[in-house]
């Protein structure tokens, strides 16, 4: 008997499995469908306002900061925006630095004024650091006439100009050489930096949004940058006005841990304005 009841029980048994798939089922689509509403709501105000911040859309949409991450990084895969530190931004709001000798054409005239007035912060005997960059070459190429200095160096255009510069010591980190930015780095290039200490660091970056900070198109550059600022006293950017309207995919630090900016005539006021209200001493050359 209790063979028969089992067998008799056993139709039931499988339309009530059936019915609870078939709920499961709708639940998993509507929960899709509901993702991808979001999904497509997430994209138009980052469309509106060219970035949006995990926490925000959290708010807005009253659900985890997990699941605002997830739906991100979906629309990042897909190709729709670029995840962000914190958030997301449109694609074209990424700059993707330009190759080493295109970036020695732009802004040539404003970086040759920044170089000159960045080494008039120099004092004799001093030891320097010279991020890799346009700008900093410009400063390589007005700093000879200075008497005793150290100089550090991850440029390989930098280390070459500063060859004849006969009473300056130059020091030039090993590791390897991206051709995008004629620049050395890597962990060889980082460890050598803790062996040094320095009195000033001359930074350069891709993108300078006061918002975000200093930030770089490779993450190998960042770190190699992260390294330069832990040993330096005094760190001073260098970048013309165009770069405060960008920022770039990796962020090497934020304007709170700058000390001085030396950017040329055009930065807007505001910007200014908004660089002495985060510490930052700002001249203009």
């Amino acid at each position: 008997m209790a063979k028969g009841d089992s067998i008799l029980h056993k139709p039931d048994e499988t339309a009530h499995n059936a019915s609870v798939m078939a709920s499961s089922a709708t639940e998993l689509t509507t929960d899709a469908m509901m993702g991808e509403e979001r999904r497509k709501q997430i994209l138009q105000i980052v469309h509106s306002k060219g970035r949006v911040k995990v926490n925000e859309l959290a708010d807005l949409f009253n659900i985890s900061a997990v699941t605002i991450r997830i739906d991100l990084n979906e629309l990042h895969r897909r190709g729709l925006l670029l995840r962000s530190h914190g958030g997301a931004v449109l694609p074209d709001t990424i700059l993707r630095e330009s190759p080493f000798h295109e970036r020695l054409q732009a802004h040539s005239e404003e970086k040759r004024r920044i170089g000159a007035m960045a080494v008039t912060l120099i004092d004799d005997g001093e030891t320097i650091i010279l991020d890799s960059g346009t700008t900093t070459l410009e400063i390589a190429r007005h700093i000879k006439k200075k008497q005793g200095l150290q100089i550090i160096t991850n440029g390989v255009n930098i280390a070459a100009e500063l060859l004849d510069a006969r009473d300056a010591r130059l020091f030039i980190v090993g590791g390897m050489v991206g051709w995008q930015s004629a620049s050395i780095t890597g962990s060889i290039s980082e460890g050598m930096l803790e062996q040094f200490s320095a009195d000033k660091l001359f930074l350069s970056g891709a993108g300078c949004d006061p918002d975000f900070g200093v930030s770089d198109a490779y993450v190998e550059e960042t770190m190699v940058n992260k390294a330069m600022m832990r040993i330096s006293r005094e760190i001073i950017l260098v970048a013309d006005a165009s770069k405060f309207s960008k920022r770039s995919v990796s962020r090497i630090a934020a304007f709170s841990e700058i000390d001085t900016v030396v950017s040329d005539t055009s930065l807007p006021l505001e910007t200014q304005e908004k660089l002495r209200s985060m510490g930052c001493n700002v001249i203009l050359a």
